[in-house]
């Protein structure tokens, strides 16, 4: 199979979270602007978590450099080992429409049951990627 087909998963998670920086950069400045907040008052975190209530886009951007960076590796090591398959591309694209499942939910109506069940889902599918790809590399 083509490996160059396992990293448009990548191109696709890359895309969602360019989606979720533009969405978190206009509620940020949206909200700095209705309530005139000086940007210098929002120049640390804790300052920022402090003046700035709507945090739904920025935790999910925040959240999008946890997980799925074990997600990119998992794709460049099935890549270079020669382990772009059905099965792991399946698994690649699932966890794709989980990311995007879990991020539409946070940035919208963000309840945390179903945040956490799709959470859960795409982390139990990364954990299936990393098995099959190390039960590969010990073939």
């Amino acid at each position: 199979m083509d490996t160059h087909l396992m990293f448009w998963p990548a191109v696709a998670m890359a895309a969602l979270t360019f989606v979720v920086w533009l969405c978190m950069f206009f509620r940020r400045i949206g909200q700095m602007k209705r309530e005139r907040v000086h940007p210098q008052a929002v120049a640390t975190s804790g300052a920022a978590a402090a003046r700035l209530t709507d945090s739904a886009a920025a935790d999910n951007f925040r959240n999008l450099f946890e997980l799925p960076v074990l997600f990119y590796l998992a794709l460049t090591v099935a890549a270079q080992t020669a382990q772009v398959s059905a099965t792991t591309l399946s698994l690649a694209w699932a966890f794709v429409a989980l990311r995007i499942g879990h991020s539409a939910i946070q940035c919208t109506y963000n309840k945390v049951i179903h945040r956490f069940y799709v959470y859960a889902t795409g982390g139990a599918t990364l954990w299936i990627l990393w098995a099959v790809l190390a039960l590969g590399l010990l073939r």
